[in-house]
C-alpha cells in the first residue's frame, strides 16, 4: 500500500508576517514550489516561489535563487515578469513574490496546438527581444532561454502578451552588483538547457548578450516549425550540433509552410556559430524580424538599423584577460580549433550533466 504524502506545509498558511496567504500549489520541481497566494492588504493575487527547506544549506542553489530575485529587481520592461518581494521564512526557506499570471508557456502552446503562423509568432518574439534588450543593457544575460520560460497571458485585454520568466541562471555583471558581492558562475562551467544553448555556452565560455540571441532564435525556429534546427536524440548530440552543424534551413524543415527565403536568412544569421556574425543586440534581431511580422516579404534579409553605443552587447567581465572573446579565426584554423573545442565540451558536459538536467521553476 502506497504511503500517503505528507500535507503541504504551506497550503492555507499566512507567511512573511501575515503579508501573504497561500491558496494553492501551481507547480513543483526539484528546487522549489510555486504557489498562488493572496496579498490581503491590497487584495491582489500573486505567485510565490519557495525554495525547498531541505536545500537551504546548498549555497549554490540558494545563490541561484537569490540571483533570480536580484536580476528581476533590476528590470522594469512590461514583458519581464515583475517581482514584488523576497525574503526568508521562519523555516529558513527563501521566497520570491511575483506577479500572478494566467495562461500557458510557449512549449505548452506548440505541443498542443502545433507550430504558430509567422504573423502570430513574430510579434511575440519581438516583444521578448524588447525584454531582453533591457536586461542586456543593464548587464544581465538570461542564459536559460527556452519555450518554458516564455509565458503567454492576456494583459489589459491584449492577447499573446509574453512574459520572460526564470532568471535563476541569469548572470549579473560586476557593474550591477554591490561591493563585496560574488560572481558565482566561472568560465568552464556549463549551465542551461542543451536544446537551446549557444555554441559558446556549450563550450563553457564566458557569455554575453549574443548568447541569448542565439537561444531566442532556436525558440523562434521551433515555434514556427514545431522542430529544432538539428536532428538529435540526446543532450550531448544537441551540444555537438550547436558547436559544429549548420542549422537545417527553415524552408527545408517544413517545405510546405511557404516561409520567405529572407526569413531563413534572418534566422541563419541569429544562429551563427560565431557571436560576431550574429545580430549584436536583441533590438537588431527584432528590427530584422519586423518586416515579416507586418506581412511584407523582402527579397533579402533587411539590414539592421544603427544601434547607439549604449546598446552594445554586454560582455561579462573576467579576472582572466585571456578568456575574453577573440576575433574569428581563419577557416583553416577554425576547423582545427573546433575539434579541440568539441572535445573540451564533451569533457565539460560529462562533468556537468547534473547541472544541465536541473530544472528550476
Amino acid at each position: 500500500m502506497a504511503q500517503a504524502r505528507p500535507p503541504d506545509p504551506y497550503l492555507g498558511r499566512e507567511i512573511a508576517g501575515g503579508k501573504y496567504r497561500i491558496l494553492q500549489k501551481i507547480g513543483s520541481g526539484g528546487m522549489g514550489t510555486v504557489y498562488k497566494a493572496m496579498q490581503p492588504n491590497i487584495d491582489r493575487m500573486v505567485a510565490i516561489k519557495i525554495l525547498h527547506p531541505k536545500l537551504v544549506n546548498r549555497k549554490d542553489l540558494v545563490s541561484r535563487f537569490s540571483r533570480e530575485a536580484k536580476a528581476l529587481g533590476h528590470l522594469s520592461h512590461p514583458n519581464t515578469v515583475k517581482v514584488f518581494d523576497d525574503g526568508v521564512l521562519e523555516d529558513n526557506s527563501l521566497f520570491i513574490v511575483m506577479e500572478y499570471l494566467e495562461g500557458r508557456n510557449l512549449n505548452q502552446i506548440v505541443r498542443t496546438g502545433g507550430p504558430m503562423p509567422v504573423e502570430r509568432a513574430l510579434p511575440i518574439l519581438m516583444q521578448v527581444c524588447g525584454a531582453l534588450n533591457e536586461a542586456h543593457q543593464r548587464g544581465i544575460v538570461h542564459r536559460d532561454l527556452k519555450p518554458e520560460n516564455i509565458f503567454l497571458s492576456t494583459q489589459g485585454g491584449i492577447k499573446d502578451f509574453p512574459k520572460v520568466l526564470d532568471f535563476g541562471l541569469a548572470k549579473v555583471t560586476e557593474q550591477e552588483m554591490r561591493p563585496g558581492s560574488i560572481i558565482l558562475t566561472q568560465e568552464g562551467m556549463v549551465f542551461g538547457t542543451p536544446e537551446f544553448m549557444s555554441p559558446e555556452q556549450a563550450q563553457g565560455k564566458i557569455l554575453d548578450a549574443r548568447s541569448d540571441i542565439y537561444s531566442l532564435a532556436v525558440i523562434l525556429y521551433e515555434v514556427l516549425t514545431g522542430k529544432l534546427p538539428f536532428d538529435a536524440k540526446t543532450p550531448m548530440e544537441y551540444i555537438q550540433h550547436h558547436v559544429m552543424t549548420p542549422p537545417i534551413p527553415l524552408h527545408e524543415r517544413v517545405p510546405t509552410a511557404g516561409f520567405p527565403p529572407a526569413l531563413s536568412e534572418v534566422l541563419n544569421r541569429a544562429l551563427a556559430k560565431n557571436p560576431d556574425d550574429r545580430y549584436q543586440t536583441a533590438a537588431e534581431f527584432a528590427q530584422a524580424l519586423e518586416p515579416f511580422a507586418q506581412g511584407k516579404n523582402p527579397i533579402s534579409a533587411p539590414l539592421p538599423y544603427p544601434v547607439p553605443s549604449s546598446s552594445a552587447p554586454v560582455v561579462i567581465p573576467s579576472s582572466n584577460p585571456s578568456s575574453a572573446l577573440t576575433p574569428a579565426p581563419s577557416p583553416a584554423a577554425s576547423n582545427t580549433k573546433l575539434l579541440v573545442l568539441v572535445a573540451t565540451a564533451c569533457l565539460l558536459v560529462g562533468a556537468g550533466l547534473a547541472v544541465l538536467a536541473m530544472k528550476f521553476l
